[in-house]
């Protein structure tokens, strides 16, 4: 495949689910040690500092998150028009550093430190209770054997019956002649 074709995948062309997975950030050292992990998508209410730009060593929580540009506005960080009034500006998410996570989103957390939910506790318990020991099981499948009454032996296979194929009156042909009788006679000609 062309190179670019696949940037173009990557980039262009890409799947919601694939942009996502883009706005990625690093996280601070203590994170990085607490959760064991990198990296991890920025979201709103994340506190974020700008490493690279005109706006590098600003900290700011992140405002709004644009999957489409791959960035994200942070609150206090502005541009003014020239006709006045101010706009927000987009940095991208692999030029900032999550310093403080926003921890509203509990499936967010439990992904990060590994735990699993409550609800897939509950699932793994009840199949280890419903399960018993194969040592219970064997006796009664013997009884169960036992019990059943012998059948008969088994009839023998009999053979498909299959209908007379009606036969159809034959034309008579001439014998073939081998080609070294075909190759005398045209000589004699």
């Amino acid at each position: 495949m062309k190179p670019t074709k696949i940037r173009n995948h990557q980039l262009y062309r890409a799947s919601f689910h694939v942009l996502s997975k883009q706005l990625g950030s690093h996280l601070s050292k203590d994170l990085r040690q607490k959760y064991d992990t990198r990296s991890i998508r920025v979201t709103v209410g994340d506190t974020v500092r700008v490493l690279r730009g005109e706006y590098k060593g600003v900290d700011g929580k992140v405002k709004e998150v644009n999957t489409l540009k791959n960035a994200v506005t942070i609150e206090g960080i502005k541009k003014e028009k020239l006709k006045g009034g101010q706009f927000d500006v987009y940095i991208h998410s692999s030029n900032l550093l999550v310093t403080e996570l926003n921890t509203g989103d509990k499936w967010r957390i439990q992904k990060l430190e590994g735990t699993k939910s409550k609800s897939s506790k509950q699932k793994d318990t009840k199949p280890k209770e419903a399960t018993k020991p194969k040592e219970e099981l064997k006796p009664k499948v013997v009884e169960e054997k036992q019990k059943e009454p012998q059948k008969a032996e088994p009839k023998p296979k009999q053979e498909p019956k299959t209908k007379p194929i009606a036969k159809t009156p034959k034309t008579k042909t001439a014998p073939k002649k081998p080609k070294k009788e075909l190759k005398e006679k045209k000589d004699e000609k």
